[in-house]
């Protein structure tokens, strides 16, 4: 096994193929935009943040579905129209409920491990993407919300994760440009933060310096593989070409449920829409009061990140809408009030507002592994943690593949001593 063929030139796809180009293989990378990174990938909320490794499946999660149904600016949205992929997400959805505990342990471990990988790789190739070790202050205004944090930190904690309550005068300390009344916080300094889109690119380029192939304005039509190996049916500049592979891993965010489907896989994959704002700061007044502290506001859902001098990114929501890559005025408003609430000082008078299709599975957690026919192996479903963990599953995914490559190099030697034993 030497070729493989990477599908999808987001940070799961391209932090794959990476993985796999060092470990020696013949990587090729289809992605049908012109760059890498252009799609959920390009303006998240730029946490790399194993203290929000929390899963969803949670009782509390579906009463806040069902009681913001009718609200347009509401954290968490769910289109009331019923479609059978949305209906059986959500069944199994709520089949994960009982293994909240254990897929939240297992998410901040994987979290953790992470690290390791991105900043070494970020070093290695020289890789610069407004990098900040400063920690995350995750923000409650309740007991409620605060006392929810208390429980949550126990199975951090349980993964591995370090991070401290704080005061409303501790949390001023630590961030002194947050303005407004809360009941405590949780703050965790191993926590940072950084841009996906640069890191994405910068990574990528780094690829092909160790021989990859990044194949870009690729649009993969269609997907088969057997005994044999693997094929990619893509068309590029109006034209349709196939390609031959010894493998292929399939990092198609929301498109990777309908390729697992040709291969003869079920991933339910579900589209749940975030909005990001990136407020540029124009002024010396607004960058000194922009926060430079990472956080996260609980009761609204809402992330913060500031990426070099001159921008400050705030993002969240969740939105069950299909694949519905609409930027709604409702959706954005909210992003835009909170700066003006929390960071009085900052000017909003230029906002680009922006909206991507987070890829989730109904267990919060990642499928990486093999598939069930041979030459085929998954790294997708990530959801809301992509940035996070991605360093950490390209690495698991180029181990499973080397594994297997080594077994069908054994497979092969031994079928071909096979007739000398049988002489002996």
């Amino acid at each position: 096994m030497k070729s493989i063929a990477v599908i999808g030139g987001g940070i799961t796809g391209v932090t794959s193929a990476y993985a796999l180009a060092r470990r020696g293989f013949s990587v090729t990378l289809f992605e049908q935009h012109r760059y890498a990174a252009m799609d959920t990938s390009f303006a998240n909320g730029g946490q790399l943040s194993a203290s929000n490794a929390e899963v969803w499946t949670h009782g509390s999660t579906i009463l806040k579905g069902l009681k913001w149904m009718l609200r347009g600016d509401a954290p968490l949205l769910v289109n009331p129209r019923p479609t059978w992929h949305k209906l059986s997400w959500f069944a199994e959805f709520i089949a994960h409920i009982p293994k909240y505990r254990e897929n939240t342990i297992a998410t901040a471990r994987m979290a953790i491990a992470a690290r390791q990988h991105l900043f070494a790789w970020a070093e290695a190739e020289g890789v610069e993407f407004d990098l900040k070790k400063q920690g995350i202050l995750h923000i409650y205004r309740d007991r409620k919300g605060f006392d929810h944090a208390g429980q949550v930190s126990r199975l951090l904690a349980a993964g591995g994760l370090e991070r401290r309550a704080v005061t409303p005068e501790e949390m001023r300390q630590i961030e002194p440009t947050l303005a407004g009344d809360f009941f405590g916080g949780y703050f965790t300094e191993s926590d940072s933060t950084g841009d996906i889109h640069k890191f994405t690119t910068g990574l990528a380029a780094a690829f092909e310096r160790h021989g990859g192939r990044c194949l870009f304005g690729a649009l993969v039509k269609g997907v088969a593989s057997n005994s044999g190996g693997a094929t990619v049916d893509f068309e590029c500049d109006g034209v349709t070409e196939r390609r031959h592979f010894d493998a292929m891993v399939v990092c198609a965010g929301i498109g990777s449920r309908a390729l697992a489907t040709q291969l003869g896989d079920r991933i339910n994959i579900y589209p749940v829409k975030g909005y990001s704002i990136t407020v540029n700061l124009l002024d010396q007044p607004s960058q000194q009061a922009a926060p430079t502290v990472s956080l996260l506001d609980d009761e609204t859902k809402l992330v913060t990140s500031r990426l070099g001098q001159d921008r400050f990114r705030v993002a969240g929501t969740a939105e069950f809408n299909g694949a519905n890559r609409d930027i709604r005025a409702d959706r954005i408003q909210p992003l835009i009030n909170w700066v003006n609430q929390c960071f009085p000082d900052v000017s909003t008078r230029q906002v680009v507002p922006w909206a991507g299709l987070r890829p989730m599975t109904p267990s919060m957690l990642p499928r990486v592994g093999p598939g069930a026919r041979p030459n085929v192996f998954y790294n997708t479903g990530h959801g809301h943690l992509g940035w996070t963990l991605s360093a950490a599953t390209a690495d698991m995914l180029a181990d499973m593949v080397c594994a297997a490559s080594r077994a069908r190099s054994a497979s092969v030697v031994a079928v071909g001593q096979a007739p000398l034993a049988q002489e002996g």
